[in-house]
């Protein structure tokens, strides 16, 4: 653990062109209904994960698909590796057409002990800011590395959840996991080999990715506040896996917004709550 605490305040930074051509392609993928994106419109919140992708060469990715640990993400001695949660700020709009600059930052590494044994978090600190510096939004990570054990879904809406002012459901299928992977630059082998899912891992199908539970979560919450999001808090609890319908619900108090995604059997998969904009 001491010599993982070296890359904590490791750097690195990334500039991109925000494509009109990508987020369409994105909008097409979550089944975004509010017609053709065009340059000089606000990015919809969460679509900057579609941005800022690293290629590295074949040989330098692990056993999982993902880059190999030991270059910007510390080499954690855990073989299975997952998104967590997050926390995400937004300061400015993100416009469509414009060039912006992620600066990315290991901001703390901490050793647990769950249920299912060694649990190490890495929190990574993205700040996206404007070709003049301004900051447009602040965004903490959580990625968690665990054992190689089996991954069991379970549980039950928690009776202190309050109750929905608003639902929506969806399902994805593996023609949207794949489109997701694909625009994302996501080449972790949860998402589209089974096989690997099930003999490595210990999922019984394929994981639908926690960002698209989380940016479908944002979406809706601006959906049903006719609202831009101030903050985006999100954590995922279970992981939802191909076959599952996710389904969303929100209730709306002042200011904030108590969202959580359920699946068929009632799991909660991800919880969030969103700041709205005044």
């Amino acid at each position: 653990m001491d010599s993982l605490c070296t890359w904590i305040g490791k750097t690195q930074t990334d500039e991109d062109l925000i494509s009109v051509r990508h987020s369409n392609l994105m909008a097409a993928t979550v089944d975004f209904l509010q017609g053709n994106i065009c340059d000089g419109e606000n990015l919809p919140p969460l679509w900057h994960w579609i941005y800022f992708l690293t290629g590295v060469h074949a040989n330098e990715l692990g056993p999982d698909g993902h880059p190999a640990r030991g270059g910007f993400m510390p080499p954690v001695p855990l073989p299975n590796r997952m998104w967590a949660g997050g926390r995400v700020t937004f300061m400015s709009p993100v416009i469509i057409g414009s060039i912006v600059r992620k600066e990315s930052s290991i901001l703390k590494i901490d050793y647990k002990q769950g249920r299912s044994g060694d649990l190490v978090f890495v929190t990574v600190l993205h700040e996206v800011k404007s070709q003049q510096g301004d900051l447009l939004i602040r965004e903490e990570q959580d990625i968690v590395y665990k054992e190689s054990t089996p991954t069991k879904q379970g549980g039950s809406t928690p009776a202190t959840m309050p109750v929905a002012q608003f639902t929506k459901t969806y399902t994805p299928d593996s023609t949207m996991l794949f489109r997701y992977s694909s625009l994302t630059f996501n080449g972790h082998r949860i998402h589209y080999d089974v096989d690997y899912c099930r003999n490595t891992e210990g999922y019984q199908n394929l994981v639908i990715h926690g960002p698209l539970n989380a940016t479908m979560m944002a979406g809706f919450a601006e959906e049903i506040s006719g609202t831009k999001l101030a903050t985006f808090c999100y954590q995922g609890l279970s992981p939802a896996l191909l076959g599952d319908s996710i389904t969303m619900h929100a209730s709306i108090n002042e200011r904030t917004i108590n969202l959580w995604a359920t699946l068929d059997n009632g799991t909660i998969c991800m919880k969030a709550e969103a700041a709205l904009q005044f």
